[in-house]
């Protein structure tokens, strides 16, 4: 048995999900005549009570999409220090829109409404005109931290105030709202666009969704076109986004369940230090006395795969097909290994 703990992107469609995509009505979309794409797109819209949506192929892209629409040269990103649009967008912010970044230091990878308050840039010849916040939820690099709504208004009303955008990389926004119980609408009312990830979690093969005004997702679609992803018969994909928002959001507590008791059973292994908190499906370990190469290597020969997430530690993440004979194959089989 293989235990692949990489990410959440090596899921693989269900037996419903594939026959959605199979039985999917298609045309071009590009031509805007893709009805599914176009069903997709309205029924994400409507959840977060926003007015438009547009599906692309990768998060990557519809957070670039994002940034380009309300950045630009001499103008400058609010975020993260560990923020995915920052370390691992391929360095599409300044490829991209050319654009300036201030990054932000913060507990489990999240910030506040005072230290954004306190990079905004003034209105000086010398500094680029700040007119972007972008925020991550869950946050990848904080272990799966979640932001509530509770310390998101402060962050919008403050936007808000000083005429700045706001941006989510929701890429796995869905497991942080059914731990929280707040509604996809809820969030949709504090944010100027949304990236929402359908091929984590949620187990679809391909596909994200860039959430906003109609006149923003309008100019998406051009961005969408420079960018190359325009995409025609692709319906058979947003069929399965479909499918995974009607039958795989609530399934993800499951995921995190079981993270929970991964976590529980590194704890126990004497080269590792400190477990990250975990509140979703991503447990982050520290090593002492050990690199993550050697670590790795040797859950490798038991067939377990997990990543290197910096110079000590090592990521784990569950998802749809990791279910519990996989997890207690994963308990048995590092209780086997010699340190």
């Amino acid at each position: 048995m293989i235990i692949d703990l990489r990410s959440d992107t090596v899921t693989r469609p269900t037996p419903g999900m594939k026959e959605a995509m199979f039985t999917a009505p298609v045309g071009d979309d590009v031509f805007g005549e893709d009805p599914t794409v176009n069903a997709l797109e309205e029924k994400a819209a409507a959840l977060f009570g926003m007015e438009a949506a547009l599906f692309c192929p990768s998060g990557t892209m519809t957070n670039q999409i994002a940034i380009r629409l309300h950045t630009g040269p001499q103008r400058e990103v609010i975020c993260h220090q560990n923020s995915h649009i920052y370390l691992y967008e391929g360095g599409g912010i300044m490829a991209n829109s050319l654009a300036s970044v201030k990054l932000l230091d913060g507990n489990l990878g999240k910030i506040n409404a005072d230290q954004i308050a306190a990079s905004i840039n003034p209105d000086d010849v010398h500094a680029p005109e700040t007119t972007l916040v972008s925020l991550e939820n869950t946050m990848n690099k904080g272990g799966g931290s979640i932001y509530t709504l509770n310390e998101i208004k402060p962050i919008a009303q403050l936007c808000k105030e000083k005429g700045i955008k706001l941006h989510l990389d929701g890429a796995r926004l869905f497991n942080a709202l059914v731990e929280t119980g707040e509604s996809p609408a809820e969030w949709g009312a504090h944010f100027d666009t949304i990236s929402i990830c359908l091929s984590k979690g949620l187990g679809c093969p391909v596909g994200s969704l860039l959430l906003g005004t109609k006149a923003d997702i309008k100019r998406a679609r051009k961005v969408r076109k420079v960018f190359g992803g325009g995409m025609r018969q692709a319906g058979f994909l947003a069929a399965a986004g479909i499918y995974a928002l009607d039958h795989q959001v609530d399934r993800l507590k499951e995921d995190h369940a079981r993270a929970k008791e991964i976590a529980n059973m590194l704890a126990k292994l004497p080269v590792v230090s400190e477990i990250l908190p975990v509140a979703t499906n991503i447990v982050i370990a520290r090593l002492e006395g050990v690199s993550p190469e050697e670590f790795m290597g040797k859950l490798s020969e038991k067939n377990i795969k997990s990543v290197k997430f910096g110079p000590d530690l090592v990521r784990f993440v569950t998802h749809h097909d990791f279910r519990d004979e996989h997890l207690e194959e994963f308990g048995k089989k590092i209780g086997e290994l010699a340190w």
